[in-house]
């Protein structure tokens, strides 16, 4: 089945526990109509004057693409900063390659259509603030605090009851 969003449907709401700079707004016309993607995920974004899309991250399991709709935003990567404008096509590879932050310098709203693969789940990282983001569970940690993988496995035998399975044998 084929779902038509007409331009003149699309209905922006800012998404839910944003802060100040970081107030992007996300139209809803797709969940309105029941669209629920399950391996390709999108969205139409608005983000307004003196606003971030989103703090600057990359994906370790999704690729994404920005197609600019309208208006002009300033486009942070690892290669730096660069102006996109309407018409433009943006992808972003997986992994630290692909980081990414959009931030609208101009005094009109910059629309653009945001599509990304999705196979369940991803992890996100943040490399200003040292985050990394679980999805889809929402955890939320700090990447200077990875560990060993036996970390706190010493007295494995206390948990089993050593005693136990020593009088089985």
């Amino acid at each position: 089945m084929a779902t038509i969003i007409k331009q003149s449907e699309l209905e922006f709401k800012e998404n839910p526990g944003k802060i100040d700079k970081f107030r992007i707004l996300t139209d809803i016309s797709r969940t309105q109509k029941g669209v629920n993607p399950e391996w390709l995920n999108f969205d139409v974004r608005q983000l307004n004057p003196k606003q971030y899309s989103a703090p600057y991250h990359f994906h370790h399991f999704a690729e994404e693409l920005f197609m600019i709709l309208s208006g002009k935003a300033m486009l942070r990567t690892p290669q730096g900063f660069q102006e996109v404008e309407s018409g433009d096509l943006i992808f972003f590879e997986k992994e630290s390659e692909g980081a990414h932050q959009l931030y609208n310098h101009t005094a009109e709203p910059c629309t653009y259509l945001d599509i990304r693969t999705y196979i369940g789940h991803d992890v996100c990282e943040y490399p200003d603030s040292d985050k990394i983001y679980v999805v889809p569970s929402g955890e939320i940690l700090r990447k200077s605090d990875t560990l060993p993988y036996f970390d706190g496995e010493e007295k494995v035998d206390e948990k089993w009851g050593q005693s136990q399975i020593s009088s089985k044998t």
